[in-house]
């Protein structure tokens, strides 16, 4: 295969020619740590942040702030843990293989992580962002039925590209300022989901002009049919299954995740605009009977274990709010039925007590709320292609395809 001029084969793939490939231990400190005995009560709850695999969630955020587990000067000097200074890049070994970050403060690890600290020849921000963009080889590498890990004579072996440092630090910038993009996307989504819950705390508390009733008033209870999972990729005709009440709508129907053949919608029930869906079963009480609103004219169907509510001269958008809030939840998780599969009646469901808002209110409260998942909607979109740009700026800088200085 024919090199580019300006760049060369190596090991690692097609390089710049002024780019190395080392050693990462020539450049780096390799360092790994332990567990202070647990038998030990005076080793624990001291001030010493423990990287351990309780912080997977803390990882892959470009820094690590704090730790679940904190240990004393007792527990360092008696056992094989080693503090670890601040700008120290980790990785887990283990369980969540080739999740990383950077160490905020100085910290303590696991042994099953590995911690480097970098020279004056490796920018620990090009580390860092290395080690991302080569997260789905550490997993592919790590052996093991329970649980999977990589074995530290990798680690010894381990190569990575090497830039001048000047490069290394430019291309570490141009994704750290693609991180503070994504993150500030992600902190204003938290912030309009924060906005539209006191929204809807506000708005779907009953008001003095609400009328008590019955769910069972509002209008006729269908059931949904057939469906197997193995029929739920059949054809293009849109459907929904009761599993996906829990785990793929929230409020209201946006978009479909299964597609039936004609001949599966003959055994389904045929959805109409303004039908309120319930999962008729579940694991849990606490999650029996979660709703879902049909606002679409499109032809869909609904699968088994599904219990329709066909309502006249309601707001169905409205109901799909409200039929989810705390005080609604409450009631169908004490109608439930069952331990190991809970279900929930129709009968139950028709008993259950609401409060009706006139219609135009339901109609002005869902507008609101809608327009309010609207705009968290347009957020995801936007942080889904902010995320897809930093993959390819890390697929292109970090192999030398684009150069920045």
């Amino acid at each position: 295969m024919e090199v580019k001029l300006g760049y060369k084969q190596t090991e690692m793939g097609v390089i710049p020619e002024d780019w190395e490939i080392a050693l990462l231990d020539s450049v780096a400190k390799r360092g790994s740590g332990h567990t202070p005995d647990k038998a030990h009560p005076e080793y624990w709850g001291g001030q010493i942040k423990w990287i351990s695999l309780q912080d997977s969630d803390r990882l892959d955020r470009l820094y690590i702030y704090d730790t679940a587990a904190k240990i004393t000067p007792a527990g360092i000097a008696n056992s094989s843990a080693k503090m670890h200074s601040v700008g120290t890049v980790v990785l887990s070994r283990d369980a969540g293989v080739g999740k990383s970050a950077i160490m905020k403060d100085d910290m303590a690890v696991s042994q099953h992580f590995m911690a480097w600290k970098c020279s004056s020849l490796l920018n620990n921000y090009f580390l860092y962002y290395w080690l991302q963009a080569n997260k789905s080889e550490f997993e592919r590498i790590a052996m093991g039925n329970t649980i999977k890990t990589i074995g530290l004579t990798y680690f010894r072996q381990l190569v990575i590209p090497l830039p001048a440092k000047a490069e290394q630090e430019a291309i570490a910038e141009a994704l750290s300022d693609a991180d503070a993009l994504i993150e500030s996307i992600e902190q204003l989504i938290a912030k309009k989901r924060e906005l539209k819950q006191g929204a809807m705390q506000e708005l779907l508390n009953p008001k003095m002009s609400w009328v008590t009733s019955k769910l069972g008033s509002l209008g006729a209870f269908l059931k949904g049919s057939g469906i197997r999972k193995d029929e739920s990729q059949s054809g293009n005709l849109p459907c929904v299954r009761y599993g996906e009440i829990y785990t793929k709508h929230s409020d209201y129907i946006k978009a479909f995740h299964s597609w039936i053949s004609p001949e599966v919608a003959a055994t389904a029930k045929r959805l109409k605009k303004g039908d309120l869906l319930f999962a008729g079963s579940g694991e849990t009480k606490a999650e029996i009977g979660k709703c879902v609103a049909f606002v679409d004219e499109a032809e869909a169907y609904a699968g088994g274990d599904i219990v329709i509510l066909r309502p006249e001269k309601v707001d169905s958008l409205f109901w799909g709010y409200y039929l989810n809030t705390v005080s609604i939840n409450r009631q169908k998780a004490s109608r439930g039925q069952g331990d190991a599969v809970v279900h929930i009646s129709f009968a139950a469901l028709a008993d259950v007590d609401v409060m009706l808002p006139p219609v135009e209110e339901q109609t002005a409260i869902a507008s609101i709320l809608s327009d309010m998942d609207t705009e968290i909607a347009a957020l995801e979109s936007k942080l889904t292609k902010a995320r897809q740009i930093k993959q390819g700026m890390m697929q292109e800088l970090l192999t030398g395809k684009i150069r920045l200085v």
